[in-house]
């Protein structure tokens, strides 16, 4: 395995080059944060796509093809749809913002005094992401080179959060990039019709196989239902997307771009699905389904393309990683840590912004390991952040944008409400259950109409600014050296 052990390492020692390239340009809050609000289609496009499509995507949607055949692919599915809602029907006005965080955005929509809350929601959501992403990077090590997990966890991560420390956004945007492009050669271009040609072809396959593994609809409706509001919501509102949202140069790259890479992310499922199946037909009796992926990689790949593939599964886990990593850095410090502490720091202090966002990068990345190391379950975890993400964030957020009678008492009410109703619910029927996430979201919803409308309505002033800043009509508060970043070429 020497050819595939010297792919993994130019891989990985060419997205530390690209962190070190990165820092050159993040010399702003704007640069560091959101890569100066400069990225063009192409970049945005696959940065985007890099980011949502994981670990879990990758080896989690090849597993679940194992499990259910081409319906396995639902899970992924919901997530390119969730991408293509936010980019045809959201991004342009999420764009025109030109905030860092979602928070920030439910204080200019509410007044100021929604952001804290949903800021510790946030944190918490973005936080889980990145433990989750590292953990797997022990699933991989451990195929490469059978690594010790707390080393393979040590290593990858340590990997992410350097790159991710020394240039912000734009490392993880240059980084994003080749990860899009040794995804796409790695998965869709050779494992796909590899793994299709070794299991005999679709007809082979289809005679293998029973007949549900063929069946669009499989997994079950309630299954798929549930992804729905996951998955597709989660895409409305997580920060580690928005924060992607920010780095567009327009309304029309955040649309188009976004659309393209939602397209990119349905293809992506079905792949995944497909893989997976032509998996059972070669492995039928698995441990488990998620050692699908390793397995068809390890035992069906040539020298070198096993490598490029193993890569493909390194970049898919390094691109959700390191989004997550940020946006939780960016979350804890801008909207915790800076408002618990009052501070308000003058635009002219542009160096000691990117100083401080540097530093929590850092500390956020120390934590994401030392939590990854401890925690076990990574379904449970990451099922409690999108639940509580849902829960207790997508209706103060829709809200906001669709409906203008929405209050801030409206807003801390359904994110109080949703919350702690997500929290009991999953208590009582379980972490995994249906439940929670359905009924949490339907009382948020209801704490947000009933306290909003039996509360003063939001200040017309500040409505007025809303529609001002929605409409890219208002200056934006980026750092004052946007004005010499504007000189520079847009990223296409």
């Amino acid at each position: 395995m020497a050819v595939d052990y010297l792919v993994i390492v130019v891989y990985l020692a060419g997205m530390l080059a690209m962190g070190w390239w990165g820092m050159r340009r993040a010399r702003s809050k704007s640069e560091f944060l959101v890569a100066g609000r400069r990225l063009g289609p192409a970049m945005y496009s696959g940065t985007m796509a890099a980011i949502v499509l994981g670990g879990a995507s990758t080896i989690g949607g090849v597993g679940l093809g194992y499990q259910y055949g081409l319906s396995g692919a639902w899970m992924v599915f919901t997530i390119g749809l969730g991408l293509l809602a936010l980019s045809v029907f959201f991004s342009a006005r999420i764009a025109r913002l030109k905030v860092y965080t979602v928070s920030e955005m439910l204080d200019l929509r509410y007044g100021g005094r929604a952001g804290v809350i949903s800021g510790l929601v946030m944190w918490a959501y973005t936080l889980m992401l990145a433990v989750t992403s590292t953990i797997a990077y022990a699933t991989i090590f451990d195929v490469l080179f059978d690594m010790n997990r707390t080393l393979a966890i040590v290593l990858g991560g340590s990997i992410v959060v350097a790159y991710s420390t020394l240039g912000g956004m734009w490392s993880i945007t240059l980084t994003d990039m080749v990860q899009f492009v040794v995804k796409t050669i790695g998965v869709l271009l050779l494992l796909l019709p590899i793994a299709v040609v070794k299991a005999g072809g679709f007809a082979e396959m289809k005679a293998q196989l029973p007949t549900e593994y063929f069946d669009p609809l499989g997994i079950g409706g309630e299954t798929i239902f549930t992804y729905v509001l996951i998955y597709t919501f989660g895409m409305l509102i997580g920060q580690d997307i928005w924060q992607r949202v920010f780095t567009a140069r327009g309304d029309r790259t955040a649309r188009w771009g976004g659309t393209v890479a939602g397209t990119y992310c349905l293809a992506y499922a079905v792949a995944g699905a497909v893989i997976g199946t032509a998996a059972k037909v070669l492995y039928p009796k698995l441990a488990s389904p998620d050692d699908a992926f390793a397995t068809i990689v390890k035992d069906e790949l040539p020298v070198g393309v096993r490598g490029l593939v193993l890569a493909a599964a390194l970049a898919a886990v390094m691109s959700t990683s390191s989004g997550a990593l940020i946006a939780c850095a960016t979350v804890a410090n801008n909207d915790i840590w800076a408002r618990l502490r009052g501070i308000v720091r003058p635009e002219r202090e542009q160096h000691d912004e990117v100083k401080g966002n540097r530093a929590f990068i850092l500390m956020m990345g120390l934590a994401v390991i030392a939590t990854a190391i401890a925690l076990n379950d990574v379904v449970q975890a990451l099922t409690v952040a999108y639940n509580l993400l849902v829960g207790g964030l997508l209706v103060p957020i829709l809200g906001g944008l669709l409906w203008k009678r929405g209050t801030a008492q409206g807003a801390l009410a359904s994110v109080a409400v949703g919350g702690l109703a997500v929290i009991g619910l999953m208590a009582a029927y379980g972490i995994l259950a249906n439940e929670p996430v359905y009924y949490g979201l339907l009382a948020s919803l209801a704490a947000y109409v009933a306290v909003s409308l039996a509360t003063r309505p939001t200040d017309a002033a500040v409505l007025a600014a809303w529609r001002e800043r929605l409409a890219g009509r208002a200056p934006a508060h980026d750092n004052a050296s946007e004005t010499v970043s504007e000189q520079v070429p847009a990223a296409q």
